[in-house]
């Protein structure tokens, strides 16, 4: 299995986290990670190393030129979202002689034998992915084809060989420089119009979008994938995101986990101001239909 990130040095714990929950739910030991190193140090390197002691990989560190991703560099995104996040773009030219590719964002925890999504047939599509959480909500979007399936992409699995077949990057960045005051979801809107109707969707348990208790795409006790979209990273203190949790205990299994009190604040007291937060952030919670809509898909019928 051909399994990439892309990430710098600031984000290199969180892709370490990602790899760590993939090498404990996967029995599979014939994986390759492909890290698109955006300028990680000697020392993060090292412990991404050590991450082969979960379960015996192989992990490959592919230096980038951000001059490659000029033409990408100033589109007006979110601003938490940085260059990293158009390598994807390239994964056809970076990854030469990979046929086919799971990309994961380095804001994701794998909950489940990461081989059955890696399994999915996509033989016939350019690629293979998850419906996004504002096809539920009222967010900006591109406008597609009647019939096209939008995906969001911190989950995706490409076929790099159809992908090269049809010179795909070429057509990324001719709809970028054609539309580039249109572009308002960065890389994710790019790969969905260019490679709309050729995109498969897989089952939505294997992206679950997440910010908060409300806020997420399904409601499954053990999503087999956690998305953190948004500003509610579990890292952050106090963090409102429903699924943290599962973020703290892969981070236990790598060279950056917590130890002492700062386990406990980061487990225990960040917990506790979360929902002082969310209390503060909705206070009116109780008189919101999407609240006990989550509370019944959550608790009463799993």
């Amino acid at each position: 299995m051909n399994i990439c990130l892309a990430t710098d040095d600031n984000y290199s714990e969180y892709a370490g986290v990602v790899i760590a929950s993939i090498l404990a739910n996967t029995k599979c030991n014939n994986i390759t990670f492909y890290i698109l190193d955006g300028g990680i140090s000697g020392e993060n390197r090292t412990k991404t190393e050590k991450l082969k002691e979960i379960n015996p990989c192989e992990i490959k560190f592919i230096k980038i030129d951000n001059e490659l991703f000029n033409d990408y560099s100033k589109i007006k995104t979110h601003k938490y979202i940085n260059i990293a996040t158009f390598y994807r773009l390239k994964l056809a030219s970076l990854l030469e002689g990979v046929d086919k590719v799971l990309y994961l964002d380095c804001d994701v925890v794998v909950n489940s034998d990461i081989s059955e999504l890696y399994n999915t047939g996509i033989s016939d599509y350019y690629a293979g992915g998850v419906s996004d959480i504002s096809n539920q909500t009222h967010h900006r979007k591109p406008e597609l084809d009647e019939g096209s399936l939008y995906v969001n992409a911190g989950m995706l699995i490409f076929n790099l060989n159809r992908i090269r077949e049809d010179n795909i990057e070429a057509k990324y960045l001719e709809y970028t420089r054609q539309h580039f005051d249109e572009i308002f979801v960065g890389d994710q809107q790019i790969i969905n119009v260019v490679l709309q109707g050729h995109i498969k969707q897989i089952d939505d348990g294997w992206n679950v979008q997440s910010s908060n208790f409300v806020n997420r795409s399904g409601y499954a006790k053990n999503p087999k994938l956690v998305h953190y979209i948004g500003r509610q990273k579990p890292w952050l203190f106090g963090s409102m995101n429903y699924y943290k949790n599962l973020y703290f205990k892969y981070l236990q299994l790598t060279p950056w986990k917590n130890t002492g009190m700062e386990k406990f604040k980061c487990e225990i007291v960040s917990q506790i101001y979360s929902l002082f937060r969310y209390v503060v952030y909705r206070p009116l919670f109780l008189f919101r239909p999407k609240f006990y809509r989550a509370l019944y898909y959550s608790y009463i019928k799993r």
